[in-house]
């Protein structure tokens, strides 16, 4: 189907119509950083953007795309804004690095923030690419249905807004591009029943954000597979936040309330895996762990046997993804509305066609 925007050029505005909402969504956490850079995304975990303070709408950095061939042909001079509802974790530096190299070749003005993990400070930032008279929008929502303003804003602006990696609540958003995360949590869930070869065994969950479109898909994927195993017993399960040192604390008090009782963890990101696998060591316990999105330390674990595997989420891909979308929406073309990146599941079999991934 085709889409036309409002685009504003200097001082004049130029009208143009926008067709109806399609139904997708997108979910992230933002700060700020501005680029169309040329930092790889093997090096993010070390050089990502700076974060800023919750709610501010400045960019840290800023570079402008001025060279590269477009797929399209149409990208060059091109102004997109993304908000991530974090910069602070290795999958959303990596999505904002793959974009930063994706503008630079393509001659697109690109500005991104970080939303720390606040769907207030994603409105807003939403709000200052509107004023900043962007082309279009990439959203990476925090939470599913209080981002959804991020959506309405910007189609009251008659910008394309396009989500990418999680989900948002509004059959509006332009176009969502990112993996089938209902899936993933059936994979791990299956990988570790096939690991443990038993029908009967105790786990703890650790989760990420509650609200979050990730958090609630693979969480219905982790159960969809326990249905048909009734000896399979959650015995605790609770947020981490995406976050290692809060699995690290979270896991030290489940070891002291249920020890031994624990027979394997089940981690909605790899982050929360290691963090749980680092109390575990530190208690002297062996407890496999498992997890989603594949990032450079997961892979290094599952080489040396301290993650059973964990299942790739391409963060390139999906972002790539997302911003030849919004391009196709700005310039009118044909585009597809959901576009699903299919996850890998990394194992000590094949982890070394991970290791120079980014």
């Amino acid at each position: 189907m085709k889409k036309e925007t409002l685009r504003k050029v200097l001082a004049v505005v130029m009208t143009s119509a926008v067709a109806a909402g399609l139904t997708a969504c997108g979910n992230g956490n933002s700060s700020t950083s501005t680029a169309a850079g040329t930092s790889s995304a093997s090096s993010a975990a070390a050089s990502s953007a700076s974060s800023g303070a919750s709610g501010s709408s400045a960019a840290s950095s800023s570079v402008s795309g001025t060279s590269g061939s477009s797929k399209s042909g149409s990208a060059e001079g091109l102004s997109i804004g993304a908000t991530y509802y974090t910069l602070q974790t290795e999958f959303c530096m990596r999505m904002d690095d793959a974009a930063k190299k994706w503008a630079k070749e393509n001659g697109v003005n690109y500005t991104s923030y970080d939303g720390n993990n606040d769907a207030a400070s994603q409105l807003e930032q939403v709000e200052t690419m509107i004023a900043d008279g962007v082309d279009a929008i990439i959203l990476n929502p925090q939470d599913a249905d209080a981002c959804s303003a991020c959506v309405d804003a910007a189609v009251e602006a008659g910008i394309p807004i396009v989500g990418v990696n999680t989900m948002v609540n509004n059959e509006n958003l332009t176009a969502y591009v990112g993996s089938q995360d209902v899936s993933a949590g059936e994979e791990i869930m299956n990988y570790m029943i096939d690991y443990m070869d038993s029908e009967e065994f105790n786990i703890v969950v650790i989760e990420g954000p509650m609200g979050q479109s990730a958090q609630l898909q693979r969480i219905e994927g982790i159960t969809n597979v326990l249905k048909d195993y009734p000896n399979i017993k959650i015995i605790a399960q609770n947020t981490a936040n995406w976050s290692r040192s809060e699995a690290m604390t979270l896991m030290e008090t489940w070891i002291t309330t249920y020890g031994d009782e624990i027979d394997a963890v089940v981690s909605e990101n790899d982050e929360m895996a290691l963090g749980a696998r680092e109390a575990i060591e530190a208690a002297g316990m062996d407890i496999p762990c498992i997890g989603i999105d594949g990032i450079t330390d997961a892979v290094t674990a599952v080489s040396n046997g301290k993650m059973i595997a964990s299942d790739f989420q391409n963060a390139e891909g999906q972002i790539t993804g997302a911003l030849e979308t919004a391009v196709k929406c700005v310039n009118g073309e044909d585009f597809e509305k959901e576009v699903w990146i299919p996850f890998e599941m990394i194992t000590p079999d094949n982890y070394a066609d991970y290791q120079n991934k980014y």
